[in-house]
């Protein structure tokens, strides 16, 4: 009777920890398919970009250029037929579209390994950011702008989007490329954790300066990590 009944226990225990095993297979299958899914469609995104803003980088200066189904004077430096600088707004992105969303300029950060889109969503939905790098608002209106540029990204602690940001430290260069092809390079100056109600990050005077600001969430997803960088002169 006793033997029976160990003999159950152990048949119980071994269903346990088979049914443990499979669930962490499938967790971790999952987060290497999504990690995977991710890279590839963020990697095409960003070449469609790039195509994009050296086709209008090789146009002669003056000729039209269609972005989004809006037609613009502009050459490579954003400078219109009439000699006036101009950059066109997030909301009429650069033509190209990721997950849905619009792409207004890319984000590289060599010390993470990180080249991803930027989209806009004013909404600052989940879905974006669990697919993207997102501008958020309050902050510029366009990227590279004189002011703060805030941008989040989620901490899936496996690599992807700001995962590494704990890594960067002063010193360590940001690029941002924008719609009109201007490529911003950054510098690493600030880094702090903070609460998830503080937003003083986001409106932050920059005595104008060009500076961006990166937002993800610690690994315990308690508190934020923030980074603050300048433009370098």
């Amino acid at each position: 009777m006793v033997k029976n009944r160990y003999s159950k226990s152990l048949t119980v225990i071994l269903i346990l920890v088979i049914i443990a095993i499979v669930g962490l297979l499938i967790y971790f299958g999952i987060d290497v398919y999504r990690k995977y899914y991710i890279e590839r469609a963020a990697g095409d995104a960003v070449k469609e970009f790039e195509d994009q803003i050296n086709q209008i980088a090789s146009l002669p200066q003056g000729n039209a250029v269609d972005l989004n189904g809006v037609s613009d004077s502009i050459d490579v430096n954003g400078v219109g037929q009439d000699g006036t600088t101009s950059q066109a707004t997030d909301g009429e992105g650069s033509g190209v579209t990721y997950m849905g969303y619009d792409v207004i300029g890319t984000i590289e950060i060599p010390e993470t390994d990180v080249k991803y889109p930027i989209v806009a969503d004013y909404e600052m939905s989940i879905n974006a950011l669990n697919v993207a790098i997102v501008k958020m608002y309050p902050g510029t209106i366009n990227l590279n702008e004189v002011g703060n540029t805030v941008f989040v990204g989620h901490n899936y602690r496996n690599g992807t989007f700001f995962s590494n940001n704990k890594r960067l430290e002063d010193g360590d260069k940001i690029y941002i490329t924008d719609n009109t092809g201007r490529r911003v390079t950054y510098e690493v100056y600030n880094k702090y954790e903070t609460s998830t109600s503080d937003s003083e990050y986001m409106t932050r005077d920059t005595n104008g300066k060009r500076e961006i600001s990166l937002s993800t969430c610690t690994d315990d997803t308690t508190r934020r990590l923030i980074i603050w960088a300048r433009e370098v002169e």
